[in-house]
């Protein structure tokens, strides 16, 4: 049986090669494929190309496990394991040349439904700044091999929160109204465009906290793995896990000052 850690290491294999090849992409000239749920939400070639790039190896690797990608779907296998992927998580950072997009690579256990599913192995690759964030399950988070660990003992007063908006106008604007609630009661708000570097942000100690709302599981399945394993306490809408209604990420006790606050308007809403 493989193990996790062994499951890492093709994690960090295959999302290195094909942030290599998001980067070289993107010195050659991006190119805009498609849109998606609106106009501003883009596909680029560069996203086709990685996904191809990691499914085929993970097929090549491992071929009777399952995936669910973000630019080319899902298809189920017969281990028990599916690789959730995002090729490029910060594609219109990716597009404007803002050096805040990485490659995702996630294996989890059952289906791939964040409410139910199990995370093993998950690595985080941002190629402009060169760094690999990386976990699996009970051996903690790293940063190019380095350990991490969120900060803790930070009040609510004193936090810097991560947070990110939906393409959506009308969810942008509902969005936005709780940033204006929030940030009279936090140090300042940080919208950085990829949740998967906002999640390994607080496994840095780079971001005291991070919530959003509308993200797919490939937006967070490394991720939060790896804020979890640095300490994080990773949370959802009520009692949820975190999803797509709702993530909310921080050190515990910085959790139970933001999560009350975050929960409220989210059940409103």
């Amino acid at each position: 049986m493989t193990s996790s850690a062994e499951l890492l290491e093709i994690a960090v294999t295959v999302a290195r090669r094909a942030a290599a090849l998001a980067q070289q992409r993107r010195y050659d000239g991006v190119e805009v494929a498609a849109s998606k749920s609106t106009i501003s939400d883009i596909v680029t070639q560069a996203d086709r190309e990685a996904e191809r790039l990691i499914r085929g190896a993970l097929e090549a690797a491992r071929p009777r496990d399952g995936f669910l990608g973000e630019e080319s779907g899902g298809e189920a296998g017969e281990s028990g394991l599916t690789w959730v992927v995002d090729p490029i998580d910060g594609t219109v950072n990716y597009f404007y040349g803002i050096p805040a997009y990485a490659v995702s690579v996630a294996v989890v256990e059952g289906d791939p439904d964040p409410a139910t599913w199990r995370t093993l192995a998950g690595a985080v690759v941002n190629p402009v700044l060169g760094e690999v964030f990386t976990a699996y399950e009970g051996g903690g988070a790293r940063l190019n091999g380095t350990p991490l660990h969120v900060t803790e003992g930070v009040g609510l007063d004193l936090a810097l929160v991560g947070t990110g908006f939906g393409y959506d106008p009308e969810v942008r604007l509902k969005q936005a109204r709780f940033v204006a609630e929030l940030i009279g009661k936090v140090r300042d708000v940080r919208r950085i465009g990829a949740a998967s570097l906002d999640l390994c942000n607080v496994a840095a100690g780079r971001l005291d906290a991070y919530f959003e709302r509308g993200l797919n599981p490939w937006d967070h399945a490394a991720g939060a793995l790896i804020a979890k394993e640095a300490g994080a306490r990773i949370g959802g809408l009520g009692e949820a896990p975190g999803g797509r209604e709702l993530i909310v990420a921080a050190a515990p006790d910085l959790f139970e000052q933001l999560d009350p606050i975050v929960q409220e308007y989210y059940t409103r809403w």
